[in-house]
């Protein structure tokens, strides 16, 4: 008799236990706000987004105006800064690290349509962010793209000035906005492969309460 009614306590804890999740969520509690069970609202999240996309482009531009106005470097041409690192200047007319530099005078016109639409495209997945790091990536590339955008309306080219260099190897000039796009992208596919392969605590609860 005593093994029954202990079972029958068990299921009673069990069913319990498996209510009180869905209370929890209602109530803001466990895994509120974002599916998954991540506990950060999606409203905040566009917030943090924004604001990695603000912080890259003023970073990007406040750079670039000291390169022009402030070091004068298209007067110098490149200053050494490091032995594996100068600041050399190249106005480039293509795409992250000078690639499709071949569009002559079409190509700011056709490049910053293109990145305009991919800005487009970064927003809307950020409105559908669901953890951080994929907020502040987003935000990363698109800050990135937007810095790169402005230099082609401004200039026709965008300003590049970092040039990592060692034992003969020699890596393209790039700036700020560049590496922040391939940092963000880097991010992106990272997230992408580790939760593909490692669920949070959220979707493993969701998991169990399925009966997946």
């Amino acid at each position: 008799m005593r093994p029954l009614l202990a079972g029958a306590a068990g299921s009673r804890a069990a069913a319990e236990a498996s209510g009180a999740v869905p209370a929890l969520r209602r109530r803001g509690g466990v895994g509120a706000g974002v599916p998954g069970g991540r506990g950060v609202s999606p409203a905040a999240l566009r917030w943090l987004g924004m604001a990695a996309a603000l912080v890259i482009l003023l970073a990007d531009q406040a750079s670039k105006a000291w390169i022009l106005y402030g070091l004068r470097l298209p007067e110098l041409g490149s200053l050494e800064v490091l032995p594996v690192l100068n600041l050399t200047m190249v106005w480039n007319r293509g795409v992250t690290f000078g690639l499709l530099n071949g569009f002559g005078s079409a190509g700011p016109v056709l490049l910053t349509g293109v990145a305009l639409a991919v800005v487009v495209a970064l927003g809307v997945w950020l409105w559908r962010a669901e953890r951080p790091l994929v907020a502040v990536a987003l935000g990363a590339v698109a800050g990135g793209a937007v810095g790169n955008v402005i230099d082609r309306l401004r200039f026709g080219a965008v300003v590049d000035f970092i040039h990592a260099h060692a034992w003969g190897w020699s890596w393209y000039v790039f700036n700020v906005a560049d590496a922040a796009i391939v940092c963000g992208v880097s991010a992106l596919v990272l997230e992408s492969l580790f939760t593909r392969h490692h669920p949070s605590s959220g979707e493993r609860l969701a998991r169990v309460r399925d009966g997946r």
